[in-house]
């Protein structure tokens, strides 16, 4: 919990420049405050924007269909950890996001996992939506997530959940693998297919061995 609380509120400080931003690029309050809660994708919403403030609203939607379809991966390894009724699965999908999906993953199978996806989703759900709107009030003077570094918030908090995975040689050489694939391909192709890509470095795991 002391983890998942600091957790959430990193993601408050990124969602007050979202909302920040957002404003500054000329949304309507009330677009600002339904993306944060319909959408809820942080990257996903900050492309969003920039790409609506160029006029190009159907690459945004492209583009965020493209970034979560990470997600589609995300619901078949989680299993049974949003609950049995229809609802639960429903709200689950919804609240599905990297830290949630982490926690959940990092506890054993049944009550354990469910009780980590759905306290991760709602710290952050909320979190997310509360620092949208601070910094919706507050206009441009949140600024830019990455003047004080809160952009490294989300990779530094999934670095250090995955790192006791990576005591498995076959592991450490499929994300080795994984990362050199989206560092090299990142300024070639748009945003979101660098980490689809990534995941070709699970072959390494069909690789032969003996």
């Amino acid at each position: 919990m002391r983890d998942i609380l600091a957790l959430g509120a990193a993601m408050g400080g990124v969602g007050a420049s979202f909302g920040a931003i957002a404003t500054a690029s000329g949304l309507p309050n009330w677009a600002v405050v339904a993306m944060s809660a319909i959408v809820f994708a942080g990257g996903a919403q900050f492309m969003a924007v920039g790409l609506l403030s160029a006029g190009s609203p159907l690459a945004a939607v492209f583009g965020g269909l493209l970034i979560n379809s990470r997600h589609l991966p995300f619901g078949l390894a989680l299993e049974n950890a949003f609950g049995d009724r229809l609802w639960h699965r429903l709200l689950g999908s919804h609240l599905m996001t990297d830290e949630a999906v982490a926690f959940a993953l990092a506890q054993p199978p049944g009550a354990p996992r469910r009780r980590a996806f759905w306290l991760a989703g709602i710290t952050v759900f909320v979190s997310w939506n509360a620092g949208t709107l601070v910094g919706m009030l507050v206009g441009s003077a949140a600024g830019d997530p990455a003047v004080l570094g809160l952009d490294a918030a989300f990779p530094a908090g999934l670095l250090a959940l995955v790192l006791p995975s990576l005591r498995d040689r076959g592991t450490r050489a499929a994300v080795l693998l994984g990362v050199l694939i989206a560092v090299f391909t990142t300024p070639l192709l748009p945003a979101g297919l660098p980490v689809l890509l990534a995941l070709a470095g699970l072959i390494v795991f069909a690789w032969p061995t003996g």
